[in-house]
């Protein structure tokens, strides 16, 4: 990448698929971030550059660069396969461009504790930001792979669900429990399933993740 595809890539400014840094901040931050690309589309994240798109890079790239592996290597896991450019933007100053592929062994986790054996949370990209993944998403990002052939019947839950999104349009878990009368358990599997077999798209949210039919 040349210093102008930098500028032009950062003109585009932050977004669901790219992320400003001023610097690598600590571990488990990165890791968030990488960890959000992978669950979702992927995308870059451009360190030196701050949030207002101002081009910093910086002196000790290589301080840079090893806090990054080793924030990946130690918190992300499954491990998430990225790669990095270095673009040199003044004298003595360069950018690192981070490339993170969407990733094909999903869900990936964040790991507080690299010692530990237990999944930290899982993140995906809304917007520009990178968001905890609800429960729902992360079931649905372990099925992505095995989606197809989804059968079921159709229920009198289902047909209530189903009426509920033609009047309202979308619906939460804690909606549709109460609207049936079940289980908070029993409503995400019941969405969950009507998701895998392509009625229903599970939309992300900041303000928290919501169904709505799959036109």
């Amino acid at each position: 990448m040349t210093l102008r595809e930098l500028e032009q890539l950062v003109e585009l400014g932050e977004g669901i698929s790219l992320e400003f840094k001023r610097r690598v901040p600590r571990p488990e931050r990165i890791a968030k971030e990488i960890v959000a690309l992978a669950n979702t589309n992927g995308g870059r994240i451009v360190l030196g550059v701050s949030d207002d798109g101002t081009i910093e890079g910086f002196e000790n790239i290589s301080e840079q660069q090893f806090l990054l592996r080793q924030a990946t290597e130690a918190h992300c896991a499954p491990p998430v396969d990225y790669e990095t450019e270095r673009i040199m933007v003044a004298d003595l100053r360069d950018v690192i461009v981070v490339t993170v592929p969407e990733s094909n062994n999903k869900p990936h986790f964040v790991v507080s504790d690299p010692s530990s054996n237990g999944e930290g949370p899982a993140y995906v990209r809304v917007e520009e930001r990178s968001v905890e993944a609800s429960k729902e998403t992360v079931e649905r990002l372990r099925n992505q792979e095995t989606d197809g052939g989804v059968t079921f019947e159709f229920g009198e839950t289902e047909s209530l669900l189903m009426r509920y999104l033609d009047d309202y349009g979308r619906i939460t878990v804690a909606q549709f429990a109460q609207l049936a009368d079940i289980s908070p358990e029993r409503a995400s599997q019941t969405l969950l399933r009507l998701t895998r077999a392509d009625l229903l798209y599970l939309h992300n949210a900041e303000e928290g993740d919501y169904f709505t039919l799959n036109y």
